[in-house]
């Protein structure tokens, strides 16, 4: 891999002395010390110092020396200062007097100087490497930097910028200043001299292009400095451009006796000089744009995309006349989809100054309306600090304020907690001057009375009730007040209207109780909710008292008032469901503390009066985690909790008993009362059964026969089927968990393995059902059961458990696997028809997805923990592509797991997959298909996909990969055609989707594949060149390709890497890189178009001869080399498989058969000498170039992998500009600048990791 592209013509301003002795192309000064030009005002230009020059630099023999300086370094009062990235680092605030020193070591001596310039940013890299001064004046860039990258630390990936630690916390921020204090204390000088400049933004520019990230990140941070810096000085030149043109303009409009024309002369010299002087900064920011930005901006890492867009919105505000137009803001408007949150945040803050300038905001207009910039995106910029309440009144309209207001819903909490103050702001935070005397009032006549009821207004308007946790979370910061004056809210719930005062409706109750419950959640647990934040992170001491103290205040309060509000709204499960999650919140010891054990007994009876009421799910779900959450065996009101738990789950069980008893014993149908008592005492008893531990109370035994009965007679109600077995599903795991948890006999082992394949058998027959919805239950609790008492029980030290191990049958596999096939990979359409007549909308579609889905998962993860066989996933992954919207996640993450457990064997898996989906094409179409059927097609794609999912480590997958090859060999030719040995094998075409694994094996690997498919062939297939045989061909020659000469990529590497060493002394030419390129081009096309042409001839062709960038001898082959396994001396027919246990080896057992095969070969070699001299002769007649000469294909790095950006560019216009000074006229070009160097193809094609 090659580790850094050549920067030799990145010299962006050489000398421009006609005589010029040196090469144009070398980044550094004439060694002969020729070409020396004084410029008025200015220092050399590049060139090397001549003797005299020498002299004056002092210490003798060219060393640097003068007063003051010790090993190229100042010193003060006799102490030799740091190196410039010490100073750095430190973060010393006296930077200007840092440079200072600088530039005066740069006017005594400049190579020492920029030197230490250069070591800088390499040393800000994290490269240990020196530049030295030999390197410096004998090496070019592209040299100077691959010598720095083998200095790199591989053991560690940190560098300055991304180390962690105190002293590095400000060296971004140092390091940046340093730069920009360079620049504004040379822009009068020593930027002009072509020397400094031409140097430091050709070495960046070659950081910014090596594939090493400190190299690549380090230097384009500093460029875009740079440039942010130039683009200062570019500004004050145009400031001062103005200024001294009015001045010309004033002096030449006086009278011509007042005229001072020595005045005129020295402005319009003056004038003069200020416009060359903006020619020379305009070509260098052209230089560090077209070479950094245009390259770096598409950058794989987001850290470094974000500093370009970072920079080109200050550009844009800083100098608007040159920067904010559409060539530029392009850049921004590609960049807003970026995939990273930090980048789309950069180019929001870059454009919100922008929009926020009313100046400014008028030449947005087109880049609005073609990057569709929505009024959301618009409104988004007023989030950010920059904008004041007022300003933003001003600004914005009421639609704009809506959809801000909306925002407080986003996932993305720093919008969300922005939008909540802007709402907070514009609807809350105005108070009615008569509010100031019922400040002290609480209650409903508080003054956040009303401001309760508009956050209840706004909820309800948003249509949003299922995310009142999001609003809450919004304005948690903002409103902590409001949103925590529970008394208020409590008010509002329990107490009358006053007169005159409107009533909450139903709704608004609901809206108000939901919100309460929110913020109670959020003060006691102090996190946000799901989705917006990373994890629980640590509390202050101060937040941990906070809590406290919320947790003491609401249990004080609701303690009280929660009996009255369950009491009030009994009879509504929504309003019940919110209000029965309160005691999770509770500080219990306050029942105690406070004397409250009167208030928690009306609490458990409003609980169990509601149990008795409601046989809705979540309402019970909601009373059994209450009744947990109240058992806390730390506090004392314990006992007095279980006792009327107790007493509940008694009388729950002891119906449950009498009404089943009844329910069974009755001949005829069962009556739909019964069967209603039933089916609710069964919901409260599973829903208590979900969080309590009731097996004291047996009920296995009834759940059991009612299964039973149901799988016997056929018609038991389907609900009380799914809730039997949710509670037998309970118990189970119940007893599972006493077993682990304590010592256990073996009797109680004894009796759960057998409960628990008793169950299993009824999942199993369940699966079978007519019913849709009890087959899902059943299959998803089998999968469960499956999963928990798989091999995996023992682990942790629990081989006791072993008796417990469950392994499925075959049988049980196939039902378990039919399943899926028939309930998840289905059509939308036909999973709505029977849904019991769903109505076809979004939702019921989006739910329907969500439960296949689980299902899928659940499956997949039996796969993944080889509950099942593996092989089982052959029908999982051939539906990878046609239902990738769907499950392909799901899919490829089950490769992924299965892949690691057994590379072989998944491999196996998924060659198997290929030809299940192979066989139903053929049993559809026939084995006379067309090729190019989009079935057949499709079959391809999926294993170039397949392919795909092996990743680029070729060492890691060779052993599955040769495996997967030699399956799929044996397939090919597994069916002999009835109609004789001329024609091809019925799965021949089979060959054709095993060719897109070829690329995958190693060279040395497709040999030996090839080997083996030889003893597949006959002579006869040798041979044949019709269309039906084209499979075999070009699989073949999937395998030959790169795979007879090893050496080629050694050689091929010392060719190219010997072709990039430039002669010094003389200069190349122009062309020199980009002929080779054009010819293998051509010659790249003209092999494929000659392969095809050829196609239909036999192979029996030379190896091809290895071709470069530059001329070199071919190998000479021996005669049987050129044609080595062609022509087998005995075909051997269809080989029996082999056995499994010897299939991970099979590769070197061929191996071991090449070298008497290669006897045999020679001697049928001699056979065909003749054959073989014609065909040669042909072919060179017919093409030059064989498919190993092709240029390597080096896939972008930001095309591809996890950290693909989306290839926004498709349909833009890509052009790269010159930047255009507005002020500037007759601008000069530096004639040694590459005019194709920045060719916009280049810029799409050339993007380095």
């Amino acid at each position: 891999m090659i580790l850094m592209k050549c920067v030799n013509a990145l010299s962006f301003y050489p000398c421009r002395e006609s005589e010029t002795h040196f090469s144009s192309d070398t980044d550094f000064e004439d060694i002969e010390g020729k070409n020396q030009k004084q410029g008025k005002g200015k220092t050399c230009k590049k060139g090397k110092k001549g003797p005299a020059e020498k002299g004056k630099s002092g210490n003798g023999g060219g060393k640097p020396g003068g007063p003051n300086r010790m090993n190229g370094h100042h010193q003060q009062n006799g102490v030799e200062n740091m190196m410039l990235f010490e100073v750095v680092k430190m973060g010393k605030s006296a930077m200007q007097s840092v440079v200072d020193d600088w530039i005066e070591s740069y006017k005594h001596d400049r190579d020492i100087a920029l030197l230490d310039l250069i070591n800088f940013f390499i040393q800000c890299s994290g490269c240990k490497g020196v530049v030295t001064a030999e390197m410096f004046r004998h090496m070019q860039n592209s040299e100077i930097i691959r010598k720095m990258t083998e200095e790199f630390d591989e053991d560690s990936g940190d560098y300055p910028l991304t180390m962690a630690g105190p002293q590095w916390k400000k060296f971004k921020s140092s390091f940046c200043e340093f730069i920009g204090v360079l620049v504004r204390q040379c822009q009068y000088s020593i930027i002009y001299d072509e020397y400094m400049m031409d140097t430091v933004i050709s070495l960046l520019t070659g950081l910014s292009d090596s594939q090493v990230r400190a190299f690549r990140h380090t230097s384009t941070l500093a460029a875009m400095k740079l440039m942010t810096a130039l683009v200062n000085v570019a500004l004050n030149l145009s400031i001062n451009m103005d200024n001294t043109q009015r001045q010309y303009e004033a002096e030449r409009n006086k009278i011509i006796g007042k005229r001072a024309n020595d005045r005129l002369e020295l402005l319009l010299q003056k004038r003069k000089e200020l416009q060359e002087n903006q020619d020379e900064i305009e070509n260098m920011m052209n230089a560090i744009f077209k070479g950094v930005f245009v390259h770096r901006y598409r950058d794989a890492i987001a850290e470094i995309r974000a500093i370009c867009i970072e920079e080109i919105g200050i550009w844009m505000k800083m100098y608007s006349d040159a920067f904010l137009n559409d060539s530029y803001l392009k850049y921004v408007g590609w960049t807003m989809h970026d995939k990273q949150g930090e980048v789309r945040l950069k180019c929001l803050t870059a454009l919100q100054g922008l929009y926020y300038n009313k100046e400014l905001n008028s030449k947005l207009e087109l880049f609005t309306s073609r990057f569709k910039v929505s009024h959301t995106l618009l409104t988004l910029f007023f989030l950010l600090p920059i904008p004041t309440p007022r300003s933003s009144e001003e600004v914005l309209t009421a639609e704009d304020c809506e959809n801000v207001y909306h925002l407080v819903y986003s996932a993305h909490r720093p919008v969300a907690v922005a939008a909540g103050e802007f709402l907070y702001k514009k609807l809350f935070s105005r108070r009615d001057p008569e509010d100031d005397g019922i400040l002290k009032r609480r209650g409903r006549q508080s003054p956040n009375a009303n401001l309760v009821k508009t956050l209840v207004f706004f909820f309800l308007e948003s249509e949003l009730h299922e995310h009142a946790a999001y609003l809450v979370d919004s304005m948690w910061d903002c409103a902590t007040d409001l949103l925590k004056d529970w008394e208020c809210m409590n008010s509002l719930l329990l107490e009358e209207p006053l007169n005159g005062e409107e009533p909450l409706t139903d709704r608004q109750e609901s809206a108000l109780i939901e919100i309460m419950l929110c913020t109670i959640r959020q003060a006691a647990e102090c996190h946000p909710p799901v989705g917006r934040g990373t994890g629980k992170r640590v509390l202050t001491a101060k937040e941990k008292k906070t809590q406290l103290d919320d947790r003491t205040k609401i249990t004080e309060l609701f303690a009280v008032a929660l009996p009255q509000l369950l009491a009030k709204y009994s009879v509504d499960a929504e309003k019940v469901t919110n209000l029965l999650q309160l005691p999770q919140y509770f500080d219990l010891e306050i029942y105690t503390t406070g004397r409250l054990e009167k208030h928690l007994d009306a609490l458990l009876r409003q609980i169990r009066d509601i149990v008795e009421k409601h046989t809705d799910i979540d309402v019970l779900e909601a009373c059994s985690k209450t009744y947990h959450a109240l058992c806390n065996e730390e506090f004392t009101i314990f006992n007095r909790v279980d006792i009327a738990r107790s007493q509940l789950i008694d009388e729950l069980a002891d119906k449950f008993n009498r009404l089943l008893e009844d329910f069974l014993q009755e001949g005829e149908e069962p009556d739909e009362d019964d069967a209603y008592q039933v089916l609710s005492t069964l919901k409260r008893i599973t829903a208590f059964h979900n969080a309590h531990d009731l097996s004291r109370w047996d009920l296995f035994g009834c759940n059991y026969k009612l299964l039973k009965t149901g799988i016997e007679n056929g018609d038991m109600p389907e609900q009380i089927v799914i809730h039997a077995l949710q509670c037998t599903h309970y118990v189970i795991l119940w007893q599972l968990a006493k077993i682990t948890e304590s010592s256990s006999t073996k009797e109680d082992l004894l009796r759960l393995k057998k409960q628990m394949r008793v169950f299993c058998q009824i999942c199993q027959h369940y699966l079978t059902n007519v019913n849709t919805a009890v087959k899902e239950q059943a299959f998803t609790i089998l999968c469960d059961v499956l999963m928990i008492f798989s091999h995996q029980i023992m682990t942790g030290g629990r081989d006791m458990l072993e008796p417990l191990v469950y392994t499925p049958d075959s049988s049980l596999q196939s039902e378990l696997l039919s399943f899926i096939l028939d309930h998840v990979f289905i059509d939308q359409d036909d999973d709505n028809n029977s849904a019991d007549g769903q109505q076809d909308d979004e939702a019921s579609k989006i739910e329907a997805l969500h439960k296949r889905r689980n299902l899928l998962a659940a499956f997949c993860k039996l796969i993944v923990y080889t509950v099942v066989e593996m092989n089982t996933a052959a029908d999982i992954f051939k539906q990878y592509m046609k239902y990738y919207n769907d499950y392909g996640d799901i899919i490829k993450e089950t490769m992924s797991k299965t892949r690691q457990i057994d590379k072989i064997q998944c491999a196996k898996t998924l060659i198997l997959s290929l030809q299940q989906l192979f066989n139903e094409m053929i049993q559809e179409n026939g084995y006379n298909f067309d090729r190019s059927s989009p079935t057949f097609s499709g079959i391809k794609e999926l294993a170039r996909r397949f392919a795909l999912t092996f990743g680029l480590d070729q060492l890691k997958t060779r052993e599955a990969i040769a495996m997967l090859h030699k399956d799929g060999i044996e397939f090919a030719f597994k069916e002999p055609n009835p109609q004789g040995e001329s024609h091809p094998p019925l799965n021949l075409a089979f060959l054709d989707i095993l060719s897109e694994f070829s690329s995958k094996l190693l060279r040395q690997d497709k040999r030996t594949v090839y080997v083996y498919l030889e003893k597949f062939m006959t002579f006869q297939m040798s041979l044949r060149r019709e269309d039906v045989w084209l499979p075999l061909m070009s699989y073949r020659n999937s395998l030959l390709a790169g795979g007879d000469d090893d050496t080629m990529s050694v050689i091929s590497g010392i060719s190219s890497r010997g072709s990039t060493v430039r002669n010094k002394k003389t200069k190349p030419a122009t062309g020199k890189r980009k002929v080779p390129e054009a010819e293998e081009s051509s010659s790249s096309d003209s092999m494929w178009l000659n392969r095809e042409q050829t196609m239909h001839t036999p192979v029996m062709m030379q190896t091809p001869q290895l071709t470069s960038t530059i001329m070199r001898e071919p190998k000479r082959l021996r005669p049987e080399e050129s044609y080595m396994g062609v022509y087998p001396m005995q075909p051997e027919h269809h080989q029996a498989p082999l056995d499994y246990n010897t299939q991970v080896t099979w590769m070197l057992a061929q191996r071991q058969q090449e070298e008497a095969a290669r006897q045999q070969q020679e001697r049928a070699a001699m056979n065909y000498v003749k054959l073989r001299t014609n065909l040669q002769h042909a072919i060179r007649r017919g093409t030059s170039l064989m498919e190993d000469d092709e240029e390597p294909i080096v896939e972008d790095v930001m095309m591809s992998s996890e950290g693909r950006i989306e290839d926004l560019n498709e349909g833009m216009d890509f052009d790269t500009m010159d930047i255009d000074l507005p002020p500037s006229k007759n601008r000069r070009e530096r004639t040694e600048l590459k005019p194709d160097f920045f060719d916009p193809a280049s810029i799409m094609d050339e993007s380095v990791g």
